[in-house]
């Protein structure tokens, strides 16, 4: 194996540097190969959030609520609360460089009295997101795939292929196990992905951004981008102008996240108590930006607002990101070569995403049941022998991802239910530790190089607020009337799944589970 696999045992004597001193006072000692850099921690960082992953899918829907201004200025007012999100994570990550991440924070932030169920409430909130998290990719995924098979073989006018569900669930449960296998037998190849995607993503941003506006014939109207508000009720069901604004927001809530999967591979970076912030609060701001110049070219792009929803356009009504770039492309040069290449762009932007967040969840599950806190954990911890990855762990994680997308043969709102599922349970676990900060002893805290100081109450307090508004609103029905076909389900699905959690811990695990389980001793040293 090269010096990129991730998962490797150290090996040689290496200076150890501030991150593997700080790892060894929590109580942990390093195992992994730290080789990584800030710019590769911030390429995995960057990739898990990507900038095509989450605005593609949802920008139909949240276009659709109030029109085109509530989406535009919604990515400004989620942009400016995710940064502090953002910055509180940071001064967290500083201070426990640790692959566990978030629920090693909130073990050690809440104390002994309130650490071991903060920690289980925050592992099981982040392994739920993450594991929802590879859903999404793989939907989405698919969902572009299947428009370029159909643009590609005539368009829904010309007689394409639209893909059945039936083929849908087969790309889905495809790119599920191609992830899975990269993760097991390629870390080298990974590695190289990993530096791929950030450049894949730039470059393929830049040229959409850049390249959308100049080859449509016309392009929308400042005014009708910027303050244009129209409410679509007989297609939503929603003739609330506060109820669609608040859901036009979504796009943004769900695709500003993921910057966390800097803080799973500290154990591996670096100097991770400076590079880990660096590259949580880098991610951010490149994701900020491009994602607001992405939003910007798809919609001055329109051609024609009402028809991106017609069932019998060129892409069946399916994608309206698809048929934005249909317009463009074929009103200039009649043809939809020029779409289908850009939407093969996104698509890699997708399938980099489900990579590293499969990466994640693994990390996740391994940290995890390494504390015995997951059923069976002496299967999900043990590494594979000869690639020195957590196999087991990442092959539970695919195996639950396509079992959470079986439904797509016969139900309609699966993405909606993944996505509202990913998303509370990924940014439910930031509001652990978070909040867990917020309240704790200032003098029993030892900052890393990221320090806030006095501020550090009111950026968590702002922080951890909005990620209560964040998971609230996954949670309303997006379509109405609700029937089976329109209901949004993740309330059930979560509110089950986190009873069944929260009862093992109260008739059981709170009996043995103590969180971070610490793999050397500590003389001394302030934790």
């Amino acid at each position: 194996m090269g010096s990129e696999s991730s998962f490797a045992e150290v090996t040689g004597n290496t200076p150890m540097d501030s991150a593997e001193k700080r790892l060894n006072e929590l109580g942990y000692k390093q195992e992994l190969r730290r080789e990584m850099t800030m710019f590769k921690t911030l390429a995995i960082s960057f990739s898990t959030m990507t900038l095509f992953t989450g605005i593609t899918p949802l920008y139909g829907s949240s276009l659709q609520y109030a029109g085109p201004a509530t989406l535009v200025w919604g990515w400004i007012v989620v942009s400016f609360f995710t940064w502090f999100v953002g910055i509180a994570m940071a001064e967290i990550c500083s201070s426990f460089p640790t692959t566990g991440s978030l629920y090693f924070w909130a073990a050690h932030l809440a104390g002994p009295k309130w650490g071991p169920f903060s920690s289980w409430c925050c592992a099981w909130l982040e392994t739920i997101g993450l594991i929802a998290g590879i859903g999404t990719q793989a939907y989405a995924g698919s969902q572009t795939l299947q428009s370029i098979i159909l643009l590609s073989t005539g368009t829904n006018k010309g007689g394409g292929y639209f893909a059945p569900k039936w083929l849908f669930l087969c790309m889905y449960i495809g790119l599920t196990v191609i992830w899975a296998a990269l993760n097991t037998f390629a870390l080298e190849v990974i590695a190289l992905i990993d530096i791929v995607s950030i450049w894949w993503q730039v470059i393929g941003g830049l040229v959409i951004v850049i390249m959308l506006p100049l080859v449509a014939l016309t392009t929308k109207s400042a005014s009708f981008v910027f303050t244009h508000l129209e409410l679509a009720p007989e297609s939503t069901g929603i003739s609330s102008k506060p109820y669609a604004v608040i859901l036009s927001f979504l796009v943004s809530q769900y695709s500003l996240y993921g910057y966390d999967a800097a803080a799973h591979l500290t154990e591996e970076t670096k100097g991770a108590d400076k590079n880990g912030p660096i590259a949580i609060l880098g991610s951010i701001g490149i994701i900020s930006v491009f994602g607001w110049a992405y939003i910007l070219a798809l919609t001055f792009s329109i051609q024609d607002f009402g028809y991106l929803y017609d069932p019998n356009n060129e892409t069946a009504g399916a994608f309206v990101p698809a048929q934005i770039l249909y317009d463009a492309f074929h009103g200039r040069y009649h043809n939809s070569a020029g779409a289908i290449i850009l939407l093969f762009v996104i698509w890699g932007s997708f399938f980099f995403g489900g990579l590293s967040i499969t990466t994640s969840a693994a990390r996740v599950v391994y940290a995890l049941s390494r504390d015995k806190g997951v059923p069976f954990s002496y299967l999900w911890r043990q590494l594979h022998p000869k690639y020195k990855v957590p196999s087991n762990a990442v092959w539970l994680c695919a195996a639950i991802c396509i079992l959470l997308g079986l439904p797509i043969l016969k139900v309609n709102v699966v993405f909606t239910a993944i996505t509202s599922i990913c998303t509370i349970g990924w940014v439910g676990g930031y509001a652990v530790p978070i909040f867990a900060r917020l309240v704790m002893s200032e003098k029993d805290f030892k900052p890393g190089p990221f320090y806030l100081g006095k501020a550090r109450r009111p950026v968590c307090l702002v922080a951890f607020l909005w990620i209560c508004y964040t998971c609230c609103v996954f949670l309303l029905p997006t379509l109405y009337p609700i029937t089976w076909n329109t209901f949004n389900y993740a309330p059930v699905a979560l509110g089950v799944g986190l009873g069944l959690i929260m009862l093992w811990w109260l008739f059981d695990a709170r009996k043995w589970f103590k969180g971070p389980v610490r793999n050397i001793d500590i003389q001394n040293g302030k934790v």
